[in-house]
């Protein structure tokens, strides 16, 4: 399944990705056509959304505009699904925004399937921006360097760094540890104070106790060697 945002909505993208044998899910933008087909649907005909966690998502709803739209230029059996939220305080309402509601749409070739289900797991490419959000606090923000070489090796050492905080994270730490941003992981786990010593043949890291985050970081030390590690 490929999931991006309005951006990768295109004709040829939809049929590039039908044709390499996936199935796809690609944000929508809201034209006229979709304005005029959401004042069109039946109060009863939208269902409760969900939360990620698959928990009904109050003031959240979703609807099918499929049979409403024309998509004979979109490959066999696309759906267009709307999703209707009212919005949080203080939040800026867009002009294709009606009825005091804002509104996201997804074009998808799913076939089957509950309209909150298929919403709640085209919403979660939205992951793909944290990650450029982290990649941004790990040397993306800018290019130091003036010559292009340069500047091609540092984006290799920020992409490495950022691929080697998200392993660490999926693979050694629970909770805040494994969600929580680049520059707290480095406050809380890098930059722990530690004595390397090699007594007998073997090394031994000591950590400083006083960290209130140390134990954290033996456990993912105790964790990642317990991994089933490929032989």
């Amino acid at each position: 399944m490929v999931r991006t945002d309005a951006a990768g909505a295109t004709h040829a993208f939809a049929r590039a990705v039908r044709d390499a044998g996936c199935g796809f899910s690609l944000g929508f933008s809201i034209t006229t056509e979709v304005q005029m087909a959401v004042l069109a649907i039946p109060e009863d005909a939208w269902v409760p959304a969900y939360d990620l966690d698959g928990q009904p998502r109050k003031g959240a709803w979703v609807a099918e505009i499929t049979d409403m739209l024309d998509l004979t230029k979109w490959p066999t059996g696309s759906r267009v699904i709307i999703r209707r939220e009212r919005p949080h305080p203080g939040a800026q309402l867009r002009f294709t925004d009606t009825d005091g509601h804002r509104f996201t749409a997804f074009i998808t070739d799913t076939t089957g399937g509950q309209l909150a289900d298929l919403e709640v797991h085209h919403r979660s490419h939205a992951r793909v921006e944290d990650r450029i959000r982290c990649g941004t606090a790990t040397g993306l923000r800018n290019f130091p360097c003036r010559g292009y070489a340069e500047n091609k090796a540092w984006l290799e050492l920020a992409l490495t760094a950022a691929d080697l905080l998200t392993w660490a994270q999926a693979l050694c730490f629970t909770g805040d540890l494994a969600r929580c941003e680049p520059a707290t992981l480095r406050y809380r786990i890098c930059a722990i104070a530690a004595k390397l010593t090699r007594t007998a043949r073997v090394w031994t890291l000591h950590l400083d106790r006083d960290w209130p985050w140390a134990q954290h970081l033996a456990n993912a030390f105790t964790r990642l060697r317990a991994a089933p590690w490929p032989d």
